[in-house]
């Protein structure tokens, strides 16, 4: 079985790019609203689930407590233990997987056509009968406490978390998801099934089914699964206001490279200009060895292995960020040289040869992304949560084509804001 579900994701791998992604959106009986993608060659199904909120839910001074639920909801449900529940789940040659961001918390479920009514129920068990046993809950808490130690040992993790508390303030966004080893190890039993009752809910619930099953027969099968769900959870947290001062803050600690997070305002995906702005940051930073920070930074001074830029889109924040590890002693000309692209670009805008090699890059990739039937479900419910269009994959490459050299430059000069870059960095530099 196990050999046959491994060939069959191999299979679904092989499935041509965006060979006819046909998007069917339809709501179920128990009004419940579904993408799907009916793929009838193989006996597999790709299920995807998104809960929108994420550790973002926490209940003030439990911070972690989402995060540590998410890692203990495969650790047996109903009269399974965890070892039972995992047998259980391999004997079906299903795969389950838990995991939570700042704004959604993700149930990704693969299953063989066979196996599909026994596969669906033991993954309603875990959605809906969780056990928490405090066995389970001990050792799930070490790891997480493990994880949180490292992660005060690691320059990048420290610059990151300093940067969002920075950016952030009060907000959720501005602590880590993971907790403090103090609010981890406070947290009781009661307070993991409070996170889990505020957070796996009906009404905030997105999902999108790819595989070999019919709209017909999948209606159904997502009403039994999800009826037993809690209609309603805790309050969305309000936006977050980040603040970019254009400082720099330095973080001592004893490395010999420093780390530094850097970043500004970002472009909210439902802008009109959102894809001019995603095309600049191609060319700026984003673009890999072409991009202009990797070709200033590296290609030329020789001051890092790697820089980079992105745009950010969270439920509650924009922002556009980067990052630069250099030797203490190089930072600060690092930093220099960054600050300069920053402002050049919207100063002086890119160049037609640059706008046009960003637009190959960006629709020849595109394709790539749709290599079978997990990772198109993936896309699909991210879409789903972004408010696309079931239309979007067709369309989109048609959009950044339609980017022209005048929009991106008056995006570069509206959007880009040398004097709102601000710096956070962890290390020994000289000279900062």
């Amino acid at each position: 079985m196990r050999a046959f579900l491994a060939a069959a994701f191999s299979l679904a791998l092989a499935i041509p790019a965006t060979a006819g992604v046909t998007i069917d959106e339809f709501k179920t009986d128990g009004g419940l609203t579904v993408w799907h993608v009916q793929e009838d060659s193989i006996p597999f199904v790709a299920l995807e689930l998104r809960f929108q909120g994420g550790a973002s839910l926490d209940a003030e001074g439990k911070r972690g407590a989402i995060n540590l639920m998410t890692g203990l909801i495969e650790e047996g449900a109903a009269e399974l233990d965890a070892r039972a529940f995992a047998k259980a789940r391999d004997g079906l040659a299903a795969s389950f997987s838990y995991a939570v961001y700042d704004d959604t918390l993700s149930v990704s479920a693969k299953f063989l056509t066979e196996n599909r009514d026994e596969a669906l129920e033991l993954l309603r068990q875990s959605l809906t009968s969780p056990r928490f046993d405090q066995d389970a809950i001990d050792r799930v808490r070490a790891q997480v406490i493990s994880g949180i130690r490292s992660d005060e040992k690691d320059p990048s993790s420290i610059a990151g978390q300093a940067f969002d508390a920075r950016v952030y303030g009060t907000h959720p966004y501005g602590t880590d998801r993971s907790g403090t080893v103090d609010s981890v190890t406070a947290l009781t039993r009661d307070d993991i099934l409070a996170a889990f009752q505020s957070t796996v809910v009906r009404d905030r619930i997105y999902i999108s089914v790819v595989g070999d099953i019919s709209r017909e027969d999948l209606g159904p099968v997502l009403d039994t699964l999800l009826a037993d769900l809690p209609e309603t959870g805790a309050p969305l947290p309000p936006a977050a206001s980040p603040v970019f001062d254009g400082e720099t803050v330095v973080i001592p600690f004893e490395t010999p490279q420093s780390v530094a997070m850097f970043g500004q305002p970002g472009v909210p995906f439902d802008h009109p200009d959102y894809f001019a702005a995603y095309l600049l940051n191609v060319v700026l930073g984003g673009g890999g060895f072409e991009s202009r920070l990797m070709q200033e930074v590296r290609e030329k001074r020789g001051l890092t292995y790697g820089v980079y830029s992105y745009l950010v889109d969270k439920d509650g924040a924009d922002v556009w960020l980067g990052s630069v590890q250099s030797a203490n002693n190089r930072i600060g000309e690092a930093m220099e040289v960054i600050k300069a692209e920053w402002a050049r670009m919207q100063s002086e805008g890119v160049t037609e040869t640059e706008l046009e090699d960003a637009k190959r890059y960006l629709t020849g990739s595109y394709p790539l992304r749709f290599d079978g039937n997990g990772p198109i479900a993936d896309i699909l419910v991210g879409m789903q949560m972004q408010g696309m269009g079931t239309d979007y994959i067709a369309t989109r490459n048609d959009r950044v084509n339609a980017v022209t050299l005048e929009q991106i430059n008056r995006v570069a000069r509206e959007f880009l804001k040398p004097e709102q870059l601000s710096f956070t960095v962890v290390g020994q530099p000289e000279g900062l």
